[in-house]
């Protein structure tokens, strides 16, 4: 419990633990008078070089004043931040208001301080400072501090380079042997992608030293075979880890110093020598005492088995939060609780911490999944598929998350992006505890390599393990902003596994024409229609007839990988009569060859029961065993902790393929792909259609727009105005006049509507607009709903209008019931909507579709995350079903589509340039061959949230 100080409550939002560069945590807070003994001890731990670079002279200790003045903060004018590791203090940061001349200054007047900033030398080249300046600018940017000024000593490189790295803007000059730097606070392009690109380093290090680490202890191995810690020992045993196995169990009898081989200890603190991973299968109420331990033995991170968290309930949640932050209080990361392990299959590490007996393949696939259930059935499927129905492929990596209590799909997509040894990354969710960060990797992630991702718990709660934010927006909603950046959406586990071991072997199609051949009629017009389904463009059917030899497909293949007017092929094929293994291995060689003739363009094979020809694909470019090879070690005489095991086999290295003389496989020739086969046409064709779109939007993200400057703009107009109007309440729907005035301040203008409490007043409203007008009824049950009869429009005259204000009341009731209003009559279009909701989980969204039925009843509506640019206005435009009635559908005038888009622009930017504004509906929009008519707006304003995904980088928080 933090004491707060003078001026202020102590800002505990402004707690966050951090993941610094080397992958260790450190937890970032406000200073308090409460940390007076733990500031002194961090300063006598400090050398005498970096308090000379802090302070410009020998300073050795802090006198009492420099102690009251360091902890003595009014978290306004002067803040204090500490960088630390469990209770110690180890990176320093403040920052004091200043006013002209530098002197101290309080007030919002005052919007320029000094900042420093100390870190103890054995914790410097971790990142500690570049944290500690992240947060400490956002902590003075909410304080209406814009810029930071710093004095430091030309020697202090370390230091001149963290400002300057940053990405700020900035300004240096020198003078009295002391560099000045002053730098503006406010977020630049350049700035966030230095905290992004330092943001993915760390988090990216974070899990590589959980995958790949030198020395493992499983903690909770029982004496005797079985269970699960022992089980998991033996899966890394036999999987032959290539780095120090340890086995820890505190009931181990005195004398005892090893378990099957592997040594034994009774606490992981008897361990002599380092320990990257620990694996806990302890039960739930024995570990805090185990990660204690871990942590005095300086592990780096640990994977828990063990159940009984969140999953449980209430006090299962509780102590899992609990076990979050102790982990973090050692500078640990956590994988699980109830987890079902980790594995990597790289040569250098071959590590199987999982619960799955066999080491999978070796492979381009990296696999995340949130349920242990479903990662045992996407390692089997990927197991069996990889040997055997489509040809070889495997595994790279495998993270089953469990209750994510603290690593997650996030940081998991972080670690993808740079792993030479991942192409392809497939995701079970269940939850996503930050969409909008999940999307922004998503999107560079998938810039760089596919990412398929299936959602379980679409339709309802999330697991209980699982705490995250809840969304407003609709599954669906969810799903088209995962496609906007560049997700592969699909809807079942086989579907993940169809489309990730195509996009694992095969090139991306350059576009949707597909050549079909094969030697069947029936299974050729089948793929042809699967193929217009999926909104491809199939070229007829090539039939080679039942009679058609190897040689046959091999030059059909060949003649349709070099036509320029496909992009694709998929081979059907139906077994031979009496043919056999001979038949299936030669075809397979005729299909391989042909396609690596010409390797650029994708080949699948649709088969009906041709499991010899499935094998016979595998064969011809396998580096994985074969039926008759040896596949994983067995459990007994395996191989032992640090021998390294034959990639390609499995096998010890020396050892024959089958321990009969049985030569091992042969690796594929260059530039070769495997050939993925699917046993139905409908599979086959709807992984194709997925890499299709895939390879469209890696095409469109290269050149992914910008978002226009419109000079007309009055961004600081705005600010004002909204400032004035949250000051009013916290938050508020605006009045139509303030409605009217924001929006114009960002070129956004809505037909005034006058209202009409009496025909007398109608009529006056009609006079000061000028005819012809419309008659609308503007109560909830009525508004937009034209089909009711609660609008009347183009009234020429007051004769007309008078009569129109009389048959509505005479309808639907008295004018205080109906609230009608007049507004002059806009050219005639097409009506549409354009939303924009600041989503507590998505983040900011733009929405936009055709007013009425078709999105009301049909949900025709299509969503870009903000900020949207100009190409991502034209393709929402066109995305929804009903867009043709916008460009001429049936003879009718094309619409002005320019406007819009411009329109969805200027929306865009108002709810970008302020987060205050969580909500703007445009309804309805009439779209005119010539511009644009806004008839009906409404804006929603609440207090900005503390931090957002630009702020600071932060760990989920444990509460």
């Amino acid at each position: 419990m933090q004491t707060s100080s003078e001026r202020h409550e102590y800002p505990a939002h402004w707690e966050a633990d951090v993941v610094l560069r080397d992958g260790g945590t450190a937890r970032i807070r406000p200073i308090t008078v409460d940390d007076a003994e733990r500031l002194v001890s961090f300063y006598e731990q400090v050398s005498d070089e970096s308090k000379y670079y802090r302070f410009f002279a020998p300073y050795p200790r802090l006198s009492a004043k420099d102690v009251h003045r360091f902890t003595h903060h009014d978290f306004v004018d002067r803040v204090g931040l500490a960088a630390a590791v469990g209770d110690d203090f180890i990176g320093t940061v403040r920052y004091d208001r200043i006013g002209a001349g530098g002197r101290p200054a309080t007030g919002a007047e005052a919007d320029e301080a000094e900042v420093a900033f100390l870190v103890q030398d054995a914790h410097q080249g971790r990142g500690v400072a570049s944290a500690l300046l992240e947060h400490i600018a956002a902590v003075a940017r909410e304080r209406g501090i814009r810029r930071f000024a710093a004095e430091v000593l030309p020697a202090n490189t370390k230091m001149i380079k963290v400002f300057t790295d940053a990405g700020y803007r900035q300004k240096r000059s020198f003078e009295d042997g002391v560099v000045r730097l002053e730098f503006d606070l406010e977020p630049t392009d350049r700035s966030l992608a230095v905290q992004y690109a330092r943001e993915q380093r760390a988090e990216a290090r974070s899990v590589q030293r959980l995958l790949a680490p030198g020395a493992v202890a499983v903690i909770g191995t029982g004496r005797a075979p079985g269970g699960v810690g022992r089980s998991i020992l033996d899966n890394i045993r036999d999987g032959g880890f290539t780095g120090r196995l340890y086995a820890v169990n505190g009931a181990l009898p005195e004398g005892r110093k090893e378990l099957d081989g592997v040594p034994a200890f009774r606490s992981v603190r008897d361990i002599d020598g380092p320990v990257d991973l620990a694996v806990v299968a302890v039960p739930a109420e024995r570990v805090p005492e185990v990660v204690a331990e871990c942590g005095e033995h300086d592990v780096q991170g640990l994977v828990v088995i063990s159940a009984g968290y969140a999953e449980s309930g209430p006090e299962g949640r509780e102590r899992q939060r609990a076990l979050v932050r102790q982990a973090r209080s050692h500078g640990m990361r956590i994988i699980g609780p109830n987890s079902f392990g980790v594995i990597n299959t790289s040569p250098e590490v071959r590590l199987n911490a999982s619960l799955a007996p066999d080491m999978p393949r070796a492979g381009r696939i990296g696999l995340f999944a949130q349920s242990g259930a479903i990662g045992v059935a996407l390692l089997s499927r990927l197991h069996r598929r990889g040997g055997g129905v489509t040809g070889v492929t495997g595994l790279s990596t495998f993270v089953s998350s469990g209750n994510r209590a603290d690593v997650s799909g996030n940081d998991v997509l972080q670690y993808w992006y740079e792993d030479a040894d991942t192409d392809v990354a497939l995701m079970y969710l269940e939850s996503i505890g930050n969409p909008r960060k999940f999307t922004r990797l998503a999107r560079r992630t998938a810039a760089a390599k596919p990412l398929v991702v299936v959602q379980g718990a679409r339709h309802g709660a999330g697991p209980r393990g699982h705490a995250v934010r809840a969304t407003q927006l609709p599954h669906a909603t969810v799903s088209a902003l995962l496609r906007q950046a560049g997700v592969i959406r699909v809807d079942t586990i086989t579907e993940l596994v169809d489309a990730g071991l195509l996009l694992a072997r095969q090139p991306l199609p350059a576009g949707p024409r597909v050549a079909i051949l094969g030697n069947s009629e029936s299974l050729g017009l089948l793929t042809y229609d699967a193929c217009l389904a999926e909104g491809l463009r199939p070229h007829p059917p090539q039939d080679l007839t039942t009679a058609a030899s190897a040689a046959d497909f091999h030059a059909a293949l060949s003649r349709a990988l070099a036509d320029d007017s496909s992009d694709a092929v998929v081979v059907t094929a139906i077994p031979s009569v009496g043919e056999g293994s001979d038949g299936d291995a030669a075809l397979a060689e005729a299909l391989r060859s042909a396609a690596a003739e010409q390797p650029t363009k994708p080949v699948l094979v649709v088969h009906v029961e041709l499991g010899g020809l499935a094998e016979a694909l595998s064969a011809a470019t396998s580096t994985a065993p074969q039926p008759g090879a040896s596949g994983p070690a067995p459990k007994t005489g395996g191989t032992r902790t640090g021998e390294r095991a034959d990639p390609r086999t499995g096998a010890d290295e020396g050892a024959e393929a089958d321990g009969k003389g049985t030569p091992g496989p042969v690796p594929p020739p260059e530039g070769a792909h495997p050939i993925p086969a699917y046993p139905a046409a409908e599979r086959a064709v709807r992984a194709l259609a997925q890499a299709v779109a895939y390879g469209q939007w890696r095409r469109d993200a290269a050149d992914p727009g910008k978002v226009p400057e419109y000079e007309d703009i009055d961004e600081r107009g705005a600010a004002a105005l909204i400032k004035g109007l949250l000051a009013r309440g916290q938050g508020l729907t605006l009045t139509t006049d303030a409605t009217c005035e924001l929006l114009a301040a960002y070129g956004v203008h809505v037909h005034r509507a006058l209202p009409a409490p009496t025909p007398d007043a109608a009529a006056a409203a009609a006079r000061a607009l000028g005819y012809p007008v419309a008659l609308k009824a503007t109560a909830p049950h009525l508004r937009h709903r034209a089909d009711l009869g609660g609008v009347r429009l183009d009234l020429a005259d007051e004769e007309q209008l008078r009569r129109a204000y009389a048959e509505l009341t005479e309808l639907f009731g008295s004018p205080e019931e109906l609230r009608p209003v007049v507004q002059r009559m806009a050219p005639r279009g097409v009506d549409t909507v354009v939303r924009a909701v600041i989503d507590p989980a998505a983040g900011a969204v733009l929405s936009f579709g055709l007013a009425g039925a078709a999105s009301q009843l049909l949900g025709d509506m299509a969503h870009r995350l903000i900020p949207v640019t100009d190409r991502d206005a034209t393709s929402l435009v066109r995305s929804i079903r009903t867009a043709p009635l916008l460009f001429g559908w049936r003879g009718s005038a094309p619409v002005d589509t320019p406007a819009l888009e411009e329109l969805m622009l200027r929306v865009s930017r108002l709810v970008h340039d302020h987060p205050e504004v969580v909500a703007v509906t445009l309804e309805p929009v009439v779209v005119a061959p010539h511009g644009i008519s806004v008839l009906g707006a409404s804006v929603r304003l609440a207090p900005p949230p503390a931090r957002d995904d630009q702020g600071p980088r932060t760990l989920p928080p444990t509460y």
